[in-house]
């Protein structure tokens, strides 16, 4: 009898074991399609973020808490023999909050004063995950002797804050955070 069971039970273990997973992977979030121009003295970085919005993070939208992505932009002037030098940084803060008795989805940048009202989450998404971020860098060229430069640029989702008592009982939400890994391109002028 005991032999048996030990039969099954190795049977069964190794028909798990060979059994293809069915469980779908999470996409990573992930800094696409960047393009980086200069013109008057004013680099101007256009990109894109991909996989930042999963099934928690979009729930969490439509239940009206506001989430904010974060997009980070470093230019360093490369400096051979010895360390890289940053010469500026800029940041651009996007933030979604959507209104649950209007049905609408209020997009706000620290670039724009006026919030962007949509009425489909798609839309907001593709707004949200699209950022255009220009960086003053004239002053600083000028100051530079080398002519070879790169750009880094990262995402994040900021902690998504929450009421002091449903943080207590949604310990959870940190669960919600992403962040990208950092995205170098060349600077050509």
């Amino acid at each position: 009898m005991l032999q048996k069971v030990k039969k099954i039970a190795l049977l069964t273990l190794t028909a798990c074991l060979l059994q293809p997973s069915t469980i779908p992977y999470a996409e990573e979030a992930k800094i696409t399609d960047v393009l980086i121009s200069m013109k008057n003295g004013e680099i101007m970085v256009v990109g894109k973020l991909q996989g930042c919005f999963t099934p928690k993070i979009e729930s969490a939208i439509m239940a009206g808490i506001p989430t904010t992505f974060t997009f980070i932009i470093h230019l360093y002037e490369e400096r051979p023999f010895w360390f890289d030098r940053r010469l500026k940084t800029v940041s651009e803060a996007k933030t979604i909050k959507y209104d649950l008795l209007k049905k609408i989805f209020y997009i706000s940048s620290t670039q724009t004063k006026e919030a962007i009202a949509v009425n489909d989450f798609e839309t907001a998404k593709k707004v949200m995950s699209d950022y255009i971020v220009t960086m003053h860098v004239q002053d600083v060229l000028k100051k530079s002797n080398h002519s070879s430069y790169y750009v880094k640029m990262k995402a994040k989702m900021d902690k998504i804050r929450l009421p002091f008592r449903l943080e207590l009982v949604l310990f959870f939400v940190s669960l919600w955070d992403f962040e990208t890994d950092w995205y170098r391109q060349e600077v050509v002028f």
